[in-house]
Parts: C-alpha cells; sequence; structure tokens
C-alpha cells in the first residue's frame, strides 16, 4: 500500500508540474500576444509618420517652387515698386512655410528615427520571448514524456498487482 501512495503522491507531483508548465507557457504566450500587438501598433505608426514625411516632403517641393517663381518673378517685376513689395511679402511668407515645412521634416525625421529604435527594442523582445517559449514548449513536452512514462509504469505496477 505504501508503494500505492508514493506512486499516486508522484502522479500528483508530475500534474502539478506538468499544470504549472502549462500555466507559465500560457502566460508566454499571452505575453508574447501583447508583445506583437504592441510591435502591430508601433509599425502603423510609423507608417502614418511615413505617409506625414511623403506629405511634408511634397509640400516642401511645392514651397520650393513656389519660391523660386517668387524669386524669378521679383527679378523681372522691378518695373513697378508696388509689385515689388508685394513680391517682397510673398517671398516672406514663402520662406516662412519653407521653414515650418523644414520644421516639420525634421521632427517627423526624428519621431521616425525613435520608432525605428523602439520597434527594433520589441523585435529583440518578441524574440527573446520566443525563445523562452520554445524551452517552456521543450520542457513541457519532457515533462509529457515523463508523465506518459509514469503512467505506463503505474499501469503495469497496477496490472501486475491484480495479477497476485
Amino acid at each position: 500500500m505504501a508503494a500505492m501512495e508514493k506512486i499516486k503522491e508522484r502522479m500528483q507531483a508530475l500534474r502539478q508540474e506538468a499544470d504549472n508548465a502549462v500555466e507559465r507557457a500560457e502566460i508566454a504566450e499571452s505575453k508574447n500576444k501583447s508583445y506583437e500587438q504592441e510591435l502591430l501598433r508601433k509599425d502603423q505608426e510609423i507608417l502614418s509618420l511615413q505617409t506625414k514625411l511623403s506629405v511634408l516632403d511634397a509640400e516642401l517641393e511645392k514651397t520650393e517652387a513656389k519660391l523660386a517663381e517668387a524669386k524669378l518673378a521679383q527679378d523681372e517685376g522691378e518695373q513697378s515698386k508696388s509689385t515689388n513689395e508685394s513680391l517682397t511679402r510673398k517671398i516672406q511668407m514663402l520662406e516662412e512655410e519653407l521653414d515650418v515645412a523644414e520644421k516639420n521634416v525634421k521632427d517627423t525625421v526624428e519621431k521616425l528615427r525613435q520608432v525605428d529604435v523602439k520597434a527594433e527594442h520589441f523585435e529583440r523582445q518578441v524574440q527573446r520571448l520566443e525563445q523562452e517559449r520554445d524551452a517552456f514548449e521543450r520542457k513541457y513536452e519532457e515533462l509529457e514524456e515523463k508523465h506518459k512514462a509514469s503512467k505506463a509504469e503505474l499501469d503495469e505496477l497496477m496490472a501486475s498487482m491484480n495479477d497476485i
């Protein structure tokens, strides 16, 4: 009877170990999913910033084209003082717009760089978590095999006890 109790205790301990391993694997998978969601959110943010950068680049090109046109018009339009003053104001406005657009481009590039760094960080975390998950899965498989071996051993013992 004492051997039977030991086997039952051993079986209970193996079940507890297997349950614990499954619980840790589920927690790791949950963390992995949240990191993947965060990575997707960061990817969407990167795409948004890239789109904004494209728009700002287009605005910058338009503004530079307007500035070039205004400067050409200024060179050609020195015939009258009022026209010249008007063009000068327009050039100043375009240069201010250009400054604002350049600042926006710089800010956007910096944000994109920061998002890139964060994305790399999350990728490393995801890789680490995947490695941990793989280790948990291997440990779970080992425990599962031990469990099966113990169960087979128990079944053999039960069969031999029934034969007695």
